[in-house]
Order: structure tokens, then C-alpha cells, then sequence
């Protein structure tokens, strides 16, 4: 396949997709693309299928002899690719079992210490009352995290009993994750600084895919509720060569061994003075993370997936070439972001802030109507650059963001301007 044009169906519709979508249609490999649903900034390539119609994704698949790349974690919660491998179709992202590494932290938590990988010490509840028993007898200076997926925003940093309270409030009891909040991991707060480390996996091995740094919090100085996702820097920072290969050795390869994960494999790290430990995994790639990640990536990133698919790991592992710049990620975001996003207001400036000189805007939140571009969700937009100093990537950055505007646009102003540690 690798030597012939192929067809691409990419699943879902973040800033993610988008950057994924914009790196794809740079290979001469392909053929068609088509991302399902999209957004505004993929609306050539865009179908009418919902990212969590497993059946008509699968179908469309089928149909068109699509390879399809998975970007966000629900379709693999409802066994997309199990669906499309039953068909015999080719895919590069993980199963349904093995994208529990997300979709559950009480069994991903569970599985790292059956398998000595390191993490912050943990319980398990699915009961109010005990969880609180706990926190009282911690102080409250724990991690509260929701077991299923919420979109970034199950993780409670607590400080005292009264925030631990709240947390376990929102879960259990106003059940604002619905069944995702059923089971709750309460962990100790670990200390040091945060890297998110990206792996490209084959079943039976695994490499980098880069390095990078989010920043969760809704406001600047790292303050407010946890998000998706406000920014991101890449490569991390503080994070050298020999870390990395220490949290590949420890971490990344025995999950791939013990697994056989097969897709992009993303480790949420703390570099704590006993060296790294995973907060969390991700079954894919991060979300502000890949907009700040690929385009620091010289190599044709379709061929280098359909290398590994089809010839595992080591065919492709000289072809990622990525350059030495820094970049710096903004995201733009809905006034009432993450709780209750108001949308549907114009978005101005856009067509001003891509003519600077190494930006690239990525769409998250937005459509079309009446031929004019609005916010439809609560990331709106992910501007990028890159630089030869990260000082230079963030300020570019930033004199795009300058240049875009709508009604109760939100973003923070510290993203590549403050040490992360």
C-alpha cells in the first residue's frame, strides 16, 4: 500500500484532527481524505458521519477502502477500530481493550502497578462516603480523577478538605461526568514538573513522537478549573535525551510489551526527583499537543504510518525527521469555556493572522454559516508558531492571536512565556 495512492478517513472534528488532517495532505501518497465530521478548517474533506457512528464509519471505510486514523479517544471507547479490523480494514490507532490505558484510570492505575511502571500511590472508590473518609484522613491534599473519559476536565487538584469535598460533590454526587464518574482514583499529589511524552507504537515496540508541555488551567499562572487544554509548547522543556530514553525503557515499552499496543501512545508524565511518573495515558495524541507537535515534522507522516502498520516499527523509525525549532500553541477559546460554552458568534481577523510568516491557525470550534465562519464549541481555534527561541515562537504566536476576535473570546497570555517549572 505504502507505494500506492490510498484513501484516509480521519476520525474526528478538535484542533487536533485539523493539524493531523493539514499534515496528511502534504504526502503524495495520498489519494483522498476524508475526516469525519470535521469543522470549518477541514471542510473540503468533511462527511456527515458522527465521530461515534461506529457502524457507518465502519461502512464508509469499507466502501471507499479507507486507512482511518483515529483521533479522539471516544470512538475507541465504542470499539471503532475493533469494528474496522473485523472488516479486515487498516487502521492505526489502538482496540477497545487497549485503549483502556484511557478510558478507565482505575484500570490503567491498576495495570501500572501490576507491571511496576511507575505512579503516584492510589486507592479506588465508588462510594461518596468512603472517598471522603479518605480525604478527610489526607487532609484533602490529594488528585481526585474521575474513572472514564471527560474531556480533560475529570482531574481535581485538591489543596484541603474543602476542595476535596467539592470534587467529590461534582462527581458523585451532582454527577456531572454521568456513569464516567462511578468510580473515582484519589492519588497523592506528586511534585516536580510536567511533560507530556508522545510514542509511536507497533504492537511489539515503540519510539518517540516527540515531546511537548499543556497547559490545563483555564487561566494564566496555572489558576482555575482543568480544560482540555489552553496551549502547548514543544519540545518540553528540561526534558534531555537521556529522560527520555529512561521514560521510554520504564514506562512507554513494557505497556507496548505487555499490550500490544498498536497506534500513538501518550504518557502524561511527571519529572518528579525519583525520576518520571505517568499521571496519566492517553490511547492517542494530545489535543493541544499534536497542533504544537507537527509542524516541527520534516517526514512525509502518512508513509511513515503505513510503513508501520505494514512492517512494523523499524521500517519507519529513520524516516521521522523533525527539525530543531521550538513552537508555541495558543488555543482560543468560548466565554463560558469548559462549563457551559456560548457559541455561534462570527469570528473576525482570521484571514489577516495566516498571512504573518509561520503561523498555522487550526480550527476546533467552528463551522459555516451563511458562508461565514463562527464558534461552535468551546476550543474554537489553536494558533501556532514556530521559532528559533521559544521566546520567538510564543511572541509570534501571540501577534496572531492579537489579530482574531469574537464575542467573549478567551485565552491565556502566558502560554511559552513562563518557565513550566
Amino acid at each position: 500500500m505504502a507505494d500506492s495512492k490510498v484513501n484516509v478517513l480521519l476520525v474526528g472534528s478538535g484542533g487536533r484532527e485539523h493539524a493531523l488532517a493539514w499534515k496528511l495532505l502534504q504526502s503524495p501518497l495520498i489519494n483522498r481524505l476524508y475526516v469525519a465530521p470535521g469543522n470549518a478548517g477541514t471542510e473540503d474533506y468533511n462527511i456527515s458521519i458522527s465521530a461515534t457512528d461506529i457502524k457507518s464509519l465502519t461502512n464508509f471505510a469499507k466502501e471507499k477502502g479507507c486507512f482511518t486514523i483515529v483521533g479522539p479517544e471516544i470512538p475507541l471507547e465504542l470499539g471503532l477500530v475493533d469494528a474496522l479490523e473485523s472488516e479486515l480494514l487498516i487502521t492505526f490507532s489502538p482496540s477497545k481493550e487497549e485503549a483502556r490505558l484511557e478510558t478507565s484510570k482505575s484500570y490503567a492505575k491498576q495495570f501500572m502497578k501490576s507491571n511496576h511502571i511507575p505512579t503516584a500511590s492510589f486507592d479506588i472508590f465508588n462510594d461518596y462516603g468512603s472517598a471522603l473518609d479518605y480525604c478527610r484522613d489526607k487532609e484533602g491534599n490529594v488528585v481526585i480523577k474521575a474513572d472514564g473519559l471527560a474531556s480533560g476536565k475529570g482531574v481535581f487538584v485538591c489543596t484541603n478538605l474543602k476542595e476535596a469535598t467539592s470534587a467529590l460533590k461534582t462527581i458523585f454526587i451532582e454527577r456531572v461526568f454521568g456513569d464516567s464518574g462511578k468510580i473515582v482514583v484519589i492519588e497523592e499529589k506528586l511534585s516536580g514538573y510536567e511533560v507530556s511524552l508522545m510514542a509511536i507504537c507497533d504492537g511489539k515496540n515503540a519510539s518517540p513522537f516527540g515531546t511537548a508541555m499543556d497547559h490545563k488551567r483555564l487561566l494564566d499562572q496555572d489558576k482555575g478549573p482543568n480544560t482540555g487544554g489552553m496551549g502547548a509548547i514543544s519540545p518540553a522543556l528540561g526534558f534531555d535525551e537521556k529522560q527520555l530514553e529512561n521514560a521510554m525503557e520504564k514506562i512507554i515499552r513494557p505497556v507496548v510489551r505487555k499490550t500490544g499496543f498498536k497506534g500513538f501512545l501518550y504518557a502524561g508524565l511527571m519529572i518528579t526527583e525519583d525520576g518520571p511518573k505517568v499521571l496519566e495515558f492517553n490511547a492517542r495524541l494530545g489535543d493541544p499537543e499534536t497542533q504544537a507537535l507537527l509542524p516541527r515534522l520534516r517526514s512525509d507522516f502518512l508513509q511513515s504510518l503505513l510503513d508501520i502498520t505494514e512492517q512494523g516499527l523499524d521500517s519507519a523509525e529513520k524516516e521521522l525527521d523533525w527539525d530543531s525549532s521550538y513552537s508555541c500553541c495558543v488555543v482560543m477559546c468560548s466565554r463560558g469555556y469548559p462549563s457551559n460554552a456560548e457559541v455561534g458568534f462570527p469570528i473576525h481577523g482570521l484571514e489577516d493572522a495566516q498571512k504573518l510568516d509561520g503561523i498555522f491557525v487550526f480550527h476546533a470550534g467552528t463551522k459555516m454559516r451563511d458562508k461565514n465562519l463562527i464558534t461552535s464549541g468551546g476550543r474554537v481555534l489553536s494558533v501556532t508558531a514556530k521559532g528559533d527561541t521559544l521566546s520567538d515562537a510564543s511572541g509570534t504566536a501571540y501577534n496572531a492571536v492579537k489579530l482574531i476576535s469574537w464575542e467573549g473570546e478567551n485565552h491565556r497570555s502566558d502560554i511559552g512565556r513562563t518557565a513550566p517549572f
